[in-house]
Parts: structure tokens; C-alpha cells; sequence
């Protein structure tokens, strides 16, 4: 499995003080979201790596969280970098404040593009959604694609092309990697929710096993 985390685009970066915007719901989710283990940075997980990353829609582009910030619990504004413009074809991005991007950042860059109406993205790991994409008949990326690579950006541009909002898939090629994605927080969160409702039933109905799930 490769390293969480890696940052595999070439990263235009310009040092600028922290986005002066409202981040509370969004920082609401992201708690939640560690909460339930969907995000965070979990001795025995990743090799103890942060893991998860969430973005939202700015008027210049879109904020996401920082590279290796997923096991900080209150994540303040300069935890936050705002990506200004990318390039998919040439694995550019560009994007300034306190720290850098998250290694995820072109997969929510090509999101944003695809569809004007995405304001919030969350990118989490859960490995009994991963696990039940098949019974649930969720999107998948192709296994063979890495996260982080422009080959990713390309197959999440095709499979998301004409899903209505909310939506959700899983990433093929990234272990217990799970995209989210909505007009805002509230809905993109609920059917993460929903939908890892669903795999835990499956698990309590013995249609899955907890096997390889690397569950506590």
C-alpha cells in the first residue's frame, strides 16, 4: 500500500497569511468525521499517518485542508490552504497560505471544475464502505489508477460526469478511500452517514466479514 499523505502533483506555493472566511460548519463536519474514525491520524492505521481531507468552495478557488492536518482536533484558519487554479494536464497546482495542500487536492480541483454547483467535498477512509462498495453498488475508480495522479483526476471527471448531488464513490486504486460531495456540508455529511449506516448493516446481517477491515 503506498504511504498516505504523498504529495504527487508539482505544487506552485506562495506563502500568504491564513483565509479570513467562516469555517465553523465546515469544521463541524471535519470533527464529526474524526469522531467516527473517518478521518484522523490512528496508531496501527496508514503507518500512523493523517488520513481524510476536506475542501469547500471559495469565489478564487477552494480552501482544503493541509497536508498532514487530519490529526489536529481543532483546526484553525492556517490549517487551511487555498488552491487558486490547476492544471490536470500537466499535474499543476497552485495554492498559497500557511501550509500546503492536501496530496488529494487535484481530485477535489477536477471536482470543482466539472460541476458548479459543488461547494464542499470530503475525501475520508472507511474500510467498510471500501469493502461494500460492490453489495451497495457504489462508483469505483479503477483499481489500477493511484490517488493523487492526474490518471485519478481523469477517472473521478468520468465517473462523476453525470451523478446527481449528493454523491459518493469510492477510490479503487487507494485503499478504503471514500469522495463525497455536495451543494454543502450538511448534505454530502448525511449521505456519508447514510451510506456507512448501510455497510455496518451489512456487517451486523453477516454479509461482511470484519476480516481485513483493520477495525478495532
Amino acid at each position: 500500500m503506498e504511504h498516505e499523505g504523498v504529495i504527487k502533483f508539482h505544487l506552485e506555493f506562495i506563502a500568504a497569511p491564513a483565509p479570513q472566511v467562516d469555517l465553523a460548519l465546515l469544521n463541524n463536519w471535519r470533527r464529526r468525521l474524526q469522531i467516527l474514525e473517518l478521518l484522523g491520524e490512528i496508531p496501527g492505521r496508514y503507518a500512523g499517518l493523517g488520513f481524510g481531507n476536506l475542501s469547500q468552495r471559495q469565489p478564487s478557488g477552494f480552501l482544503i485542508t493541509g497536508s498532514q492536518t487530519s490529526g489536529v482536533v481543532q483546526l484553525p484558519a492556517a490549517g487551511y490552504a487555498l488552491v487558486t487554479a490547476w492544471d490536470l494536464a500537466r499535474n499543476h497546482i497552485v495554492a498559497q497560505g500557511q501550509v500546503k495542500p492536501s496530496s488529494e487536492s487535484l481530485t477535489h480541483a477536477v471536482l470543482y471544475g466539472m460541476n458548479a454547483e459543488i461547494n464542499v467535498v470530503f475525501h475520508v477512509h472507511s474500510p467498510l464502505i471500501w469493502h461494500a462498495a460492490d453489495v451497495l453498488a457504489l462508483p469505483m475508480t479503477d483499481p489500477k489508477v493511484a490517488y493523487g495522479t492526474p490518471e485519478m483526476a481523469a477517472e473521478v471527471q468520468s465517473l462523476m460526469a453525470d451523478e446527481s448531488l449528493p454523491s459518493l464513490f469510492c477510490m479503487g486504486g487507494h485503499e478504503d478511500g471514500v469522495v463525497t460531495l455536495g451543494r454543502d456540508c450538511q448534505s454530502a455529511g448525511q449521505l456519508l452517514i447514510e451510506t456507512l449506516n448501510k455497510a455496518v448493516a451489512l456487517l451486523e446481517a453477516g454479509q461482511m466479514t470484519s476480516a481485513g477491515l483493520g477495525l478495532k
